[in-house]
């Protein structure tokens, strides 16, 4: 340390204020004037320490009045770490490819190195990668698999560290040098393995170590072989590190080096240790003179600790009056010299723990100042009165009662136990008068006196009456009582033995009356937890008086218990359920409820009989859907509504039956030539009854007899495709559709005509003319063609328009939809030559087009606006005037003008 200094510290808490004392390897240190050793407070302060004269064991002793107590020890170490050995290290050769190890041989060092390795030149520090690793236990480098780079020269580097203080030293080089040879594989060698047992003390990190040579380098895995691996393993290759141990972490450690040519293991034990920590103290205690005291302690650790005893900082052993037995203490009858301080001290390898109390032994005449008797003691009329006489007495004191000059013995109304306390019961006016409690001790005597005045006894004059209500009423129960008027009535209520807070319980409770003698209790809207029995307390100081009555709530059933499903069908299923609280108003029905995987939502179901009688426990649910999982419930009902719901049944699926319903939807049309495509709507879970589930469909021409058949699996389907050469355009088919499963086959459906596919129609409209209407528009009209021509249902025409000298597939394109025959086009260029077709189309395509005609659309109008407009007014009309506009020769002649 750059100070040269060290500063023990010690605070004692104590009154008066401690003196303090400290030993070294267990002799007092003197502090002379002019020595090394200050005391400063508590802490002992030494200059220009030095290792040979203060290295050692160091304790505080702290003194006061009333005894002395020891600190826990602490060590003074001084740290050192010393020059590597001078000698040359020997040169290392090997094969390239093969492990090497350099040892380190760190020099005589206190506390503990971190180690790292140069390489040829500071600093050139070698990393700990895979392929190499530096053991922080002895410092040895190991590389598993050399290489080329390898080459050079080695040196340890050794670092001490203390607070904020480093030191480093390194060893000479040491040279490797490689034979070169076709490396070959081979399986791992552990090589650096960390140590059989490995102790650890709870609470610390540990860290074991284990590498391998091996030629692939090779992978380190780690395992507990009596147990799994813990949140708490940081693991690193060559490292794994377990934080802040516990018991459980004890155990055989298993570290496996792997690569392609093989493996190898090593195994190593955790043992647990635990400094000690305290169980049970003792604590300051007062004990009178002449008594028996026990005191004991106990710690926990690890090995078990051993628990030794010190008086004033002096080792206790057995002795006349006191026995000494581990963790416990005992004294016979104490003496004022064994008052003092003492100290637990329980220690094992890992460390010492301290407890420690004030033991005070007290003599004292008899002294009633803290304590008296009560100076004025009221009683209630034939009741009982207690009066404590406990005066403060070391020993105890032996108590006497007076009533005026009267001796009191026990007798069937007075009682004086045997800790002194007066019991006067059944009381009477001749009681009254001065009751003195004399007590002594060998150290003195004292008495203490008060004055018995007996009152009028409490009594319940209107007692609480039993009611029969129902839920949500409102109810108030009546309590009047008479007492003695110089004394203070209080009511109390109890539900069931339990009092009622006012305060709380959702302001259903509410006391009624403020008047003195009534404490009636008004309980609002009630619930069914409010029943039971009510006692109202009418209480003076010196007496009380209760009376009770039971109310009973009455409200909609409790739920129903274990609800049990059996003889499960397609469609029904047997149910049976406990009954539950009729809540005293008896049960008159029972409903049952149901929910499918299909839906949340509970609903009401079918049973058997309709209406389930109050004193039913079982009944017949109807009408489920087969093959479908349920969960049931059952809810009871009276007069007074429907209960809570019992907790849902375990799931069950009802037994799988044939479909009951057809598929729906069916239709079609459209595809391809020579098909018939039939589609209809997926059958719902619901309606599918059971697995293997699938269509069947029946299909014929109309107007023949025999029908075709096709199955179809899979509930999803939705479209079925028949395809044959001889299928004509357009031809109308009935069809039918049923549903089957593995149990069978369902209903048909309804015929529905279903049409096959149509093809484009096969003759195009004739007698086609264009009209150019305005510059950039025409009008189109033609012949329809005949329905009796069409394969397939008409939808409208299709206009192609082209230019003269475009292709006709460059047409532009417009469709009528229905039956019109006209169509009027827009967005033409003006003056220009177009040639105009016309098809029919439907559902498969377009047909052949008609003829085509060509028209000229015509020259746009002049783009120059008439000029010099002017205008004049003459009464009531208006002349114009302008300058004509003359059109040019691509353009259309004027014939007028719009104003």
């Amino acid at each position: 340390s750059a100070e040269e200094k060290v500063t023990l510290s010690c605070r004692a808490r104590a009154s008066p204020p401690a003196t303090y004392r400290w030993k070294m390897n267990g002799t007092e240190i003197k502090m002379e004037p002019d020595s090394r050793y200050r005391l400063v407070a508590g802490d002992l302060v030494i200059s220009n320490p030095v290792k040979a004269k203060d290295a050692g064991s160091y304790q505080c002793v702290a003194s006061n009045s009333r005894g002395t107590v020891v600190s826990r020890e602490a060590s003074l170490r001084f740290g050192f770490l010393q020059e590597f050995s001078a000698e040359e290290r020997d040169p290392v050769k090997i094969t390239e490819g093969w492990g090497v190890m350099f040892a380190c041989s760190p020099p005589p060092h206190y506390p503990g190195l971190s180690y790292r390795w140069l390489l040829n030149e500071f600093p050139n520090f070698i990393p700990a990668d895979g392929r190499r690793f530096i053991s922080q236990t002895t410092g040895n480098l190991y590389i598993a698999k050399t290489e080329a780079s390898d080459l050079g020269n080695y040196s340890c580097f050794a670092t001490s560290h203390i607070d904020f203080v480093t030191k480093s030293v390194f060893s000479k080089f040491s040279r490797l040098s490689l034979a070169a040879e076709d490396a070959r594989q081979y399986a791992p060698s552990i090589k650096a393995r960390f140590p059989a047992d490995t102790y650890a003390l709870a609470g610390q990190m540990v860290t074991l170590e284990c590498f391998a040579f091996g030629n692939p380098v090779p992978r380190i895995k780690w395992r507990k072989l009596d147990g799994s691996q813990s949140s708490k393993w940081i693991s690193s290759e060559p490292l794994l590190q377990i934080q802040d141990v516990g018991f459980e972490d004890e155990g055989t450690y298993e570290c496996e080096a792997e690569n392609v040519k093989g493996r190898d293991t090593y195994q190593g034990r955790i043992i647990i240790q635990a400094q000690p920590e305290w169980l049970k103290v003792i604590t300051d205690t007062e004990a009178d003179i002449g008594s028996d005291l026990r005191w004991s302690c106990a710690a926990a650790g690890k090995p078990r600790p051993t628990v030794r005893w010190l008086r004033d900082g002096q080792p206790l052993t057995s002795q006349n009056r006191i026995e000494v037995s581990g963790g416990e203490l005992r004294f016979s009858k104490l003496v004022l010299e064994d008052s003092g301080m003492y100290q637990c001290v329980a220690e094992n390898k890992h460390g010492t723990v301290y407890a420690s109390a004030e033991l005070t032994v007290q003599a004292l005449a008899p002294d009633f100042r803290l304590n008296p008797v009560k100076r004025l003691i009221p009683a209630a009329r034939s009741g009982k009165v207690i009066i404590p006489c406990q005066p403060r007495a070391a020993p105890k004191a032996t108590v006497l009662w007076t009533k005026g000059t009267e001796l009191l013995t026990n007798s069937s109304r007075v009682t004086i136990t045997t800790d002194g306390t007066l019991i006067l019961q059944n009381i009477s006016k001749s009681d009254e008068g001065k009751y003195t409690c004399f007590a002594e001790n060998f150290m003195g005597k004292a008495n203490s006196t008060g004055i018995l005045s007996v009152r009028d006894a409490t009594k319940i004059t209107l007692a609480p009456s039993s009611a029969d209500i129902n839920v949500g009423e409102n109810l108030t129960l009546q309590c009047h009582a008479s007492h003695d008027p110089t004394m203070d009535l209080t009511f109390t209520w109890s539900l069931d033995d339990f009092p009622i807070d006012f305060d709380k319980l959702e302001g259903h409770y509410r006391r009624a009356s403020v008047k003195e003698a009534i404490g009636d209790l008004s309980i609002f809207n009630t619930q069914l937890k409010h029943s039971g029995r009510y006692t109202c307390t009418a209480q003076t100081v010196v007496d009380s008086a209760s009376e009770s009555a039971t109310v009973t709530v009455r409200g909609p059933p409790g739920p129903p218990g274990g609800v049990v499903v059996r003889d499960i069908g397609d469609t029904t299923v047997q149910l049976s359920w406990s009954r539950g609280f009729d809540n005293h108003s008896p049960i008159a029905r029972y409903i049952i409820e149901a929910r499918t995987l299909l839906s949340s939502k509970w609903k009401q179901m079918r049973t058997n009989p309709i209406n389930i009688e109050g004193n039913a426990e079982t009944a017949q649910v109807v009408n489920l859907i087969p093959w479908m999982d349920y969960e049931f419930r059952v809810l009871a009902s009276n007069i007074l509504g429907v209960g809570e719901p019992s907790l849902p049944s375990s799931k069950i699926r009802t037994k799988e039956a044939a479909p009951t319903v057809a598929p729906s939807g069916l239709s079609g049309g459209g595809g391809a030539p020579n098909e018939l495509i039939i589609n209809w709507t997926p059958t719902l879970r619901d309606y599918q009854n059971g697995d293997g589930f699938g269509y069947i469909l029946s299909f014929r021409k109309k107007g023949t007899q025999g029908w075709l058949t096709a199955r179809v699996p899979h509930a999803e389907s939705l479209h079925y495709v028949y395809r044959n050469e001889s299928i004509s355009p357009y031809t109308p088919f009935e069809v039918k559709i049923k549903a089957y499963n593995r149990k069978g086959e369902g209903p048909e459906s309804l015929t529905a005509i279903v049409y096959s596919a149509e093809e484009e129609p096969k003759v195009a409209p004739f007698r086609v003319t264009a009209k150019a209407v305005l510059s950039s528009e025409m009008d189109v009209t033609w012949e329809p063609v005949e329905q009796g021509d069409m394969t397939g249902v008409l939808l409208g025409y299709e206009i192609r328009y082209w230019k003269d000298g475009d292709k006709e597939e460059a047409a532009d394109r417009v469709r009528t939809a229905g039956l019109v025959t006209s169509a009027h086009i827009t967005g033409l260029n003006p003056n220009t030559k177009y040639h105009v077709s016309v098809r029919a189309y439907n559902r498969a395509g377009t047909g052949p087009p008609s003829p085509s005609t060509n028209l000229t659309t015509t020259k746009p109008p002049p783009k120059k606006p008439p000029g010099n407009i002017s205008w004049t007014f003459s009464g009531s009309t208006v002349s114009i005037k302008w300058d004509p506009v003359v059109a040019k020769a691509d353009e259309s002649v004027v014939t007028g003008y719009k104003v």
